[in-house]
């Protein structure tokens, strides 16, 4: 296995996508006890890692590192205490960093296997993005048939899977998108609103005059007060990201804090509404054993739910792992559908 030697992408410092490095011919790590290598098949570009690049991740590590937040392999190692079988099994994995790797060590623990039948470009559109939609529409907002929720970035990786399984679930869908991607949205049942033009609170507003049931919110910022507006007795807002800050100078934990603030402070009031700032890391270090069964179990959903086809992967395009910065700039666009997948 050495012979093949290591390929990953390293991030800098605060660069543009040509600043990421790619080297090769490295070692190929081991797995230590309870660990598996994945030999990487897809990973992906989040928003993550776009935030991560300009130093404004909440809580990414030190410069120099791999970024990576989700990734779909094959076992090709296993570790002491690990099952020899499990070599072989195709797994995905949520890692936070370390993805952009053509080898990559994970505790066994944190895989969950990927049923037959689904790529691994496929799989690896519905990990991060797949659990982060499940478990706000079913864990936080607690969607019904008969609601009607707004998505913000109906089009993008998080905001493509919400929208079909909120449809899954018989909501109504109210979507955010630029006019581009109107088309496709009235295709897959949603009523589209133009986040460029004007005030869109207004405009959803005119749609829902009494209200929305829930609001999925990956915006952040000033405009998180109108989300809150937007909903009616009884509904919920899930503030999961502060996108209009990427481009901030300054504190980068400090925009989390604030919509943490408003949460609070929301909730705090006497009200029928609720609000919840969503990280799909929470709980992992109190209660890492509970935090692992509830992943797993949400992932299986979500590849079922792929499987019976309630929801589809939208891949808005394969390129392999040397052409990162490329893919960073087409991810970063605003002019795709879905999520840019990496191979090696």
């Amino acid at each position: 296995m050495n012979a093949e030697g290591l390929v990953e992408v390293v991030l800098p410092g605060t660069v543009e996508p040509e600043g990421l490095q790619v080297r090769s011919g490295g070692a190929i790590p081991s797995p230590g006890p309870g660990q598996v290598v994945i030999k990487m098949e897809a990973t992906g570009v989040s928003f993550a890692e776009q935030q991560m690049r300009r130093g404004r991740y909440y809580d990414q590590p030190p410069f120099p590192f791999v970024p990576g937040y989700d990734l779909v392999g094959t076992v090709a190692a296993t570790g002491e205490g690990v099952a020899p079988a499990t070599a072989g099994t195709r797994v995905a994995a949520l890692v936070k960093v370390g993805g952009w790797a053509s080898h990559v060590v994970v505790d066994a623990a944190d895989v969950v296997e990927v049923p037959h039948g689904i790529g691994a470009a496929e799989a690896e559109t519905l990990v991060i993005n797949g659990i982060t939609a499940w478990q706000m529409l079913h864990r936080k907002a607690r969607v019904r048939a008969g609601q009607t929720v707004v998505v913000y970035g109906a089009n993008g990786g998080v905001g493509s899977v919400l929208v079909q399984l909120a449809h899954a679930a018989g909501a109504k869908v109210i979507g955010t998108a630029s006019v581009r991607h109107h088309a496709a949205l009235r295709e897959q049942g949603v009523t589209p609103v133009d986040y460029r033009a004007g005030d869109v609170a207004a405009r959803i507003r005119e749609l829902a005059p009494g209200g929305v049931d829930a609001v999925f919110d990956h915006v952040g910022g000033r405009g998180i007060v109108d989300s809150w507006r937007l909903l009616a007795p009884g509904g919920t807002l899930v503030s999961y990201g502060s996108a209009s800050t990427r481009d901030d100078q300054g504190s980068k934990q400090w925009p989390v804090l604030r919509l943490l603030g408003r949460v609070w402070l929301w909730n705090a009031l006497p009200n029928r509404r609720r609000a919840y700032f969503y990280n799909a890391w929470a709980g992992r270090a109190l209660a890492r054993n509970r935090f692992r069964a509830r992943l797993r179990a949400d992932l299986t959903q979500v590849f079922a739910a792929f499987q019976r086809g309630d929801i589809t992967a939208r891949i808005a395009a394969q390129l392999p792992l040397a052409r990162v910065a490329e893919a960073v700039r087409l991810a970063e666009s605003g002019t795709v559908a879905g999520k840019v997948v990496l191979t090696p």
